[in-house]
């Protein structure tokens, strides 16, 4: 089960890997968002808020950048969670970020008719039902499910073909983005930049307001660990590629909040329903830069949306090809050497999404959330146990002060579940904690079966061929 028919290719280059990741994490989000921020937390206070939740992200992504560098195989944090914590644990962490994935994945067929509904307004028609007080429109979903299709056959086609569309677009996102950061610092006006603060919600308040958004925003750099088996990079580089992306990513995010609170004054911004593309739109005096920003905005869409069906296909497939999934989504395709039935799965479940409307989406979404803050729960325990446990493990990123590094991810990962827990201001709903359930014992039932069918035995053999493959090769 380990020869040449059942192994991903190491195609991906550096800039690949970049593109794959900074583009996942820079997705519709900040197009759709950045107004809120601002409105909640004030500016600056918008702008610490990414600064101090970025920080978070930046030591969860030290612990995935050493133990993705340790072992380069394919489903990242399924194989960390196995050696340190075991087979169930593992089970649970992979099918919790594939929750995550999934999510992001339905997410973005729902976001591209919306999106397009901005450019051509009133193309949707034909109202199908209504779903939490939501029209459902035929023409939206058809935009759905035909962007579904074509991120679906471009993954089909094989990680080249995947990597080279995300390069494209996401240079097509950095060039927008530097024209409007640019624009807004010489044409802007520090006086809109007020308040600084919303001193009315509560300076906290509001910042934690924005916080617990973040990790949304800066889920992606966990699909170079997904994708590890197909990064043709020395496996240092792997570690310092993914921190990399996360940085890129804070300043982003940062810069095009100071882009907009620059450009847009609070009376402006309260009326726009498009914060960034309006500021786009001051900064240029013409609207063909505020559709520019829209077609940037598009742009993250696409990246997102391939760089989680990669992430989300490759979890899948790590997890059937270890025997806790039903085998038939460990299939490669003979010629482009892709997880073939996964990709299918994951554009299967995309392509459905359309038809639920907006606001179940969100439900989805924030279900998700919960799913992905879990599984760095689980990365940051097996980096601490690793540590404790094999000292002498190869890990060619070696993060400095390991002990701290790995005891304070533990404990921001555990914040972070906190803030959707029962008690909090933005814990789940019942709607949210169904789809949580549901998704969850959908898992398990899959975990048991295939246990009765391949048997631990079996599955504890494929992952140690899997470890003993990667250091023997690496």
């Amino acid at each position: 089960m380990h020869d040449d028919t059942t192994r991903l290719t190491r195609v991906l280059a550096r800039k690949d890997v970049l593109a794959l990741a900074f583009g996942a994490m820079i997705g519709w989000g900040w197009i759709v968002m950045t107004g809120n921020w601002i409105q909640s937390a004030g500016s600056l206070g918008a702008i610490v808020a990414f600064l101090l939740g970025g920080s978070v992200i930046v030591l969860v992504g030290l612990t995935y950048a050493e133990l993705a560098s340790a072992m380069p195989q394919v489903g990242g944090e399924h194989v960390y969670s196995y050696r340190a914590l075991g087979h169930f644990a593992s089970f649970l962490c992979t099918w919790a970020i594939t929750l995550g994935y999934v999510s992001v994945v339905s997410f973005e067929a729902v976001a591209l008719p919306t999106v397009v509904e901005h450019l051509f307004p009133g193309y949707a028609v034909g109202r199908m039902w209504t779903i939490a007080g939501w029209d459902v429109n035929a023409t939206w979903v058809a935009v759905g499910v035909a962007g579904s299709v074509a991120m679906t056959w471009i993954n089909y086609l094989g990680v080249r073909t995947a990597a080279l569309v995300q390069k494209v677009v996401t240079l097509l996102i950095l060039v927008v983005g530097i024209m409007f950061i640019t624009g807004a610092l010489f044409e802007g006006n520090t006086a809109t930049l007020e308040p600084l603060f919303n001193v009315q919600e509560g300076v906290i308040g509001g910042i934690m307001a924005v916080i617990i958004m973040v990790p949304f925003m800066f889920v992606g750099f966990d699909v170079i660990p997904q994708a590890a088996e197909e990064i043709d990079l020395p496996f240092r580089e792997i570690g310092r590629v993914l921190m990399i992306s996360v940085i890129l990513a804070v300043f982003w995010y940062a810069l095009i909040i100071l882009g907009t609170a620059l450009m847009l004054d609070p009376s402006a911004l309260a009326e726009s329903s498009l914060a960034v593309p309006d500021a786009m739109q001051a900064v240029f005096q013409a609207p063909w830069a505020g559709n520019l920003m829209i077609l940037a905005g598009i742009a993250g869409i696409i990246t997102s949306w391939n760089a989680f069906y990669i992430g989300g296909s490759r979890a899948i497939y790590a997890l059937a090809h270890a025997g806790m999934l039903p085998a038939f989504l460990a299939r490669l395709h003979p010629k482009h050497r892709t997880p073939t039935n996964a990709i299918l799965v994951m554009g299967l479940l995309s392509a459905i999404a359309p038809f639920f409307g907006r606001p179940a989406l969100v439900w989805l979404v924030v279900a998700g959330g919960l799913g992905i803050v879990i599984a760095y729960l689980f990365v940051a325990l097996s980096f601490v146990v690793l540590r404790r446990r094999e000292p002498e493990l190869h890990r060619p990123f070696r993060v400095r002060h390991g002990k701290t590094v790995g005891a304070l991810s533990v404990l921001l990962s555990i914040a972070l579940i906190g803030l959707y827990l029962p008690g909090s201001p933005s814990s789940l709903s019942m709607a949210e904690w169904g789809i949580f359930a549901v998704w969850m014992l959908l898992g398990l039932a899959f975990y048991a079966w295939s246990r009765r069918r391949y048997g631990v035995a079996y599955s504890d053999t494929m992952m140690r061929r899997e470890l003993e493959g990667e250091s023997s090769s690496g």
